[in-house]
Parts: C-alpha cells; sequence; structure tokens
C-alpha cells in the first residue's frame, strides 16, 4: 500500500493521532509523513478533522433528521446549483447526491422535532426545484462512521425453564 493510502486508512479512524505515532504506526520516516499529509491537506483530498461526539451522553439536546429530496435538475448545472442552496443553510450537516427514487439525501440538525420539520417547511421543500421530501428523524444512533455507540445488549430477563 501506498504511503498516502497508509496514512489516510490510519488517520480517518483516528484524526488525533500525532505524526510520531502515525509515522510509527505505518513504518515511515517522521518527515515524509508529515509532508505528505500536508500535500493531502493542500490538495483537498484531507477536508477536515472530526470529534464524535455521542449527543445522547450530553445535557444538550440535538435532533437529527435524513431528508430525502426529489428534485428537478437545472440546465446546464445538473444537480450542483440546487445542492449549492441547500447546503449552504446552516442546519444542514451533510448533503449527498444519490441514485434510487430520490435524488439528494439532506442530513439536518436542530434542537427539536419542531424546529426540524419548520426547517423542512419553510426552507427545504418550498425552493423551487423541489419536487418532494421525505423526512426520517434517527431515534438512536447504534454505529456512526466505523464506530459503534452502544454497548452490547445483554439479555436480562429471568430465564424459565419448563
Amino acid at each position: 500500500m501506498a504511503l498516502r493510502e497508509e496514512i489516510l486508512s490510519v488517520i480517518e479512524k483516528n484524526s488525533r493521532i500525532g505524526i510520531d505515532e502515525l509515522s510509527a504506526a505505518i513504518g515511515a520516516a517522521e518527515i515524509d509523513v508529515a509532508n505528505e499529509v500536508k500535500a493531502m491537506e493542500d490538495e483537498g483530498v484531507i477536508c477536515a478533522y472530526h470529534t464524535m461526539i455521542d449527543w445522547s451522553k450530553t445535557s444538550i439536546e440535538k435532533v437529527m433528521a435524513l431528508i430525502e429530496v426529489k428534485v428537478t435538475p437545472t440546465r446546464g448545472m445538473g444537480f450542483d446549483s440546487i445542492s449549492e442552496r441547500i447546503y449552504k443553510f446552516p442546519q444542514v450537516s451533510s448533503l449527498y447526491l444519490m441514485s434510487g427514487s430520490f435524488d439528494l439525501m439532506v442530513i439536518v440538525e436542530g434542537k427539536s422535532l419542531l424546529e426540524v420539520a419548520n426547517f423542512v417547511n419553510t426552507k427545504l421543500a418550498v425552493l423551487d426545484t423541489v419536487q418532494s421530501t421525505a423526512t426520517h428523524f434517527i431515534l438512536k444512533k447504534y454505529k456512526d462512521h466505523g464506530t459503534i455507540l452502544t454497548a452490547k445488549y445483554e439479555d436480562t430477563r429471568e430465564k424459565v425453564s419448563p
């Protein structure tokens, strides 16, 4: 595996790893690793570094919804023009073009179900090229970005023998 791919496979799972640990993990010189990371940042291969938080374990209320959106693409711009209008809303945390019966998957965050519903009704669904939406609220996360967030289910029911 090339240096670049080795670096990416490690930092995808742990973006806080130091250059010294990273170089030791993949068996490459620190200067080579540091230069490659910098080059990938400059090229936009590495776009950002994120922290995954289990908000259900905090006092902060957050509601997430997956919103499927069917749109009419604009001539000459395809889906890019409407996608740009949608991803500029601060409530939108992620936006994907996808195959299937809907064109876009929008992930929205809000403080309540009502706030997310208001966003869909007053900002998203009223856009001129939006044909329809289907909103799915996330009730519980079990696994996110490859990380298991919940403890393994243990059956605590009393065992009854016949």
